[in-house]
């Protein structure tokens, strides 16, 4: 699974990258502002276009664009909001911590950078988002049945309910209360087409003499 860092600082850009790589991360990319981090998810392009990212490890400070309005503006793309951001962080007060977590960030790591801490956070981040995505696929394969389903219900003609037939001539009564001939009615209320013949009885009556016991 793909890892974005977004740091301004090549040590702690080269410590990151370093420890993850160690525990078996081997899609890391590495940015150094927000705007390189726009460019790369595609904040920009349609969502076909995007590179595929599973998790994003975010500065907090930074020059020009901070994490925290990087992090809200990246949440504000649907096709983006399901990423998961962890901020890096030295500013742990309840302020700053806040204002991270109402931006979009799911998680906090404190600087300097503990290796244990980082690779624990990590991988729960890269679970959840496992889980998002299979839920995800799940919920549109459930999305492509039932409009599959409903396309082919509307496809199809029942007929239901009473269905008032003379007894005598076998015309059908239609909602508007006229006559109609069997076969006609059943092709306007199903998918139903007839060809025409004659059963063995009507041979007999009709044609006395032509049809032989």
């Amino acid at each position: 699974m793909s890892i974005l860092i977004v740091d301004d600082s090549p040590d702690q850009q080269l410590l990151l990258k370093s420890m993850l790589t160690k525990a078996g991360h081997q899609e890391l990319i590495v940015v150094d502002s927000a705007s390189s981090a726009y460019a790369h998810l595609g904040t920009d392009a349609p969502q076909g276009e995007t590179h595929p990212i599973d998790l994003i490890l975010m500065d907090f400070l930074m020059p020009g664009t901070d994490g925290v309005a990087a992090t809200r503006h990246i949440k504000s793309f649907d096709h983006l909001r399901d990423i998961p951001v962890i901020v890096v962080t030295a500013k742990t007060d309840l302020g700053n911590l806040q204002a991270a977590f109402a931006a979009g960030a799911m998680d906090f790591i404190n600087k300097p950078v503990n290796s244990v801490e980082l690779l624990a956070r990590v991988n729960s981040a890269l679970t959840l988002k496992k889980e998002m995505d299979c839920r995800k696929t799940r919920e549109q394969e459930l999305r492509r049945s039932n409009e599959a389903l409903q396309k082919a219900l509307r496809e199809v003609k029942v007929l239901k309910g009473l269905v008032p037939i003379c007894a005598s001539c076998k015309k059908i009564r239609n909602d508007q209360g006229f006559w109609q001939q069997l076969e006609e009615y059943l092709q306007q209320h199903s998918e139903a087409e007839f060809s025409h013949g004659l059963c063995t009885p009507c041979i007999k009556k009709l044609y006395p003499g032509v049809y032989k016991d």
